[in-house]
């Protein structure tokens, strides 16, 4: 699959890249697991001369000698001797970028924590006395967002204040999704389309490898997901084994509650037989792999809420994949695909609500769009987007059937609105069917 999109993205590194000509710039690249940071960066920086490090976990006097020769192969930094400590070779990749320009890159850089944490003082400490006087473009990439955001967000910690650029790459735009898909298969259907945005979500690797096999269908997509040699098996195991520590199993069991439907607090603390107050807090502010959800304009205190999983591929994953362990390890692949089949419409129900949500507040019309429900869990609106500036909005009832939508019905619950809170706003009715996407 050919690069897609990333304009802003790579006008930044670019940027970047030539502030760093003057002044010393360090960047702070952040995003999950195969969302495409190394290619983006590659891309970016094809037509210069830059020395990749791939943070592997060796440990650190075979590190230092894996980007000893890296450097000289890819930027001619010399180094007299064998260097054993990564603050010795820091220095003299600083050393260097007082007298010329160029860029080095730091892949899952947050893996130092495995090899040596005083690793980030001692960057400090030479980022602190050289930068003022250096040419370097410093670019570290992470997709452990946990320790990604502790080493740069957190005040404790040595780096905290030091990058000059920080971002977050995010997975591909309901646009990019559905120009790949056109540009794979023009004579797509809408169903093809929901099933890319519900296994993949966007993202960048999981696209590539249903694009690459040529499964530009939904039942091409689905079979391929439940083959014996299938990535997306073992990719969410995988990925939430990368974030999280002894209390992996708690987390697994509430995620997968979620992904069940599970989504009100209580509902959840009983089931686990615990409070899970400081686990959810976590999934949603630490590892941002859940939303806490609220009905629009709801006040900040409001009890009316929903936990739902942010990622489309682990709310598919922990819903279809991951509770069927053993049938997987039977090797009964031809189950877990009929599972899949027989949930599959009421599962995508939600998935295209999601849809229809990312495609609205792309359009850059609205400030807010979301749910509206009341706290008896009636009168809900599919979706509500709200223009706080200028007062207008659109309220929308969405289904994959277009018979299974009655404008009188959402007429009726647009006036049944709080006039509190939506009394300001001027709501257009929107019927959002399947054949709308």
């Amino acid at each position: 699959m050919r690069f897609y999109d990333r304009r802003e993205e790579i006008d930044i590194l670019r940027q970047n890249k030539l502030q760093a000509e003057r002044s010393a710039m360090f960047t702070v690249l952040m995003g999950r697991r195969r969302v495409g940071k190394t290619a983006l960066i590659t891309h970016a920086m094809a037509d210069d001369n830059y020395a990749y490090l791939f943070v592997s976990r060796d440990n650190e006097t075979m590190l230092c000698s894996k980007f000893q020769q890296t450097l000289e192969e890819q930027l001619g930094i010399s180094v007299y001797g064998k260097l054993t400590k990564f603050r010795d070779l820091f220095e003299v990749i600083m050393r260097e970028s007082q007298h010329r320009h160029f860029t080095v890159v730091f892949d899952e850089f947050q893996t130092f924590y495995n090899i040596n944490p005083a690793i980030f003082s001692e960057m400090q400490d030479i980022w602190d006395r050289y930068h003022t006087r250096s040419h370097i473009n410093l670019i570290t990439s992470g997709s452990i967002q946990s320790l990604m955001k502790r080493i740069f967000e957190d005040k404790s910690e040595p780096l905290y204040g030091r990058p000059t650029s920080k971002f977050t790459l995010r997975p591909f735009r309901i646009s990019v999704i559905r120009q790949i898909l056109a540009d794979a298969n023009p004579g797509y259907r809408n169903e093809d389309l929901l099933c890319l945005y519900m296994i993949t979500g966007g993202v960048a690797k999981y696209i590539e490898l249903l694009i690459d096999a040529q499964c530009f269908t939904k039942e091409k997509m689905l079979n391929y997901v439940c083959r014996q040699d299938s990535y997306f098996i073992t990719e969410g195991r995988d990925l939430m084994n990368q974030e999280f520590g002894e209390d992996s199993a708690t987390y697994f069991s509430i995620l997968q509650l979620i992904a069940g439907g599970m989504t009100r607090r209580s509902d959840i603390d009983g089931t686990m037989q615990k409070d899970v107050g400081t686990y959810l807090q976590n999934l949603e502010k630490n590892y941002s792999m859940i939303a806490r959800l609220k009905p629009v304009l709801s006040r900040p205190n409001s009890k009316t809420t929903a936990y739902e999983i942010s990622d489309n591929f682990l709310r598919f994953w922990f819903r279809f994949i991951c509770p069927y362990q053993s049938v997987i390890e039977r090797q009964q692949h031809a189950l877990l695909r009929k599972n899949i089949a027989q949930h599959y419409e009421q599962f995508s129900g939600r998935t295209l609500e999601r849809y229809f949500h990312d495609k609205t507040m792309e359009t850059g019309l609205y400030t807010t769009v979301g749910n509206w429900w009341n706290r008896k869990g009636e009168n809900e609106i599919d979706m509500i987007a709200l223009n706080e500036f200028d007062h207008t909005g659109v309220a929308a009832e969405i289904k994959r059937n277009p018979n299974k939508i009655s404008p009188i019905v959402l007429e009726e619950k647009i006036a049944a609105l709080p006039a509190a809170d939506f009394g300001k706003y001027t709501l257009t009715p929107l019927t959002l069917p399947m054949e709308d996407m």
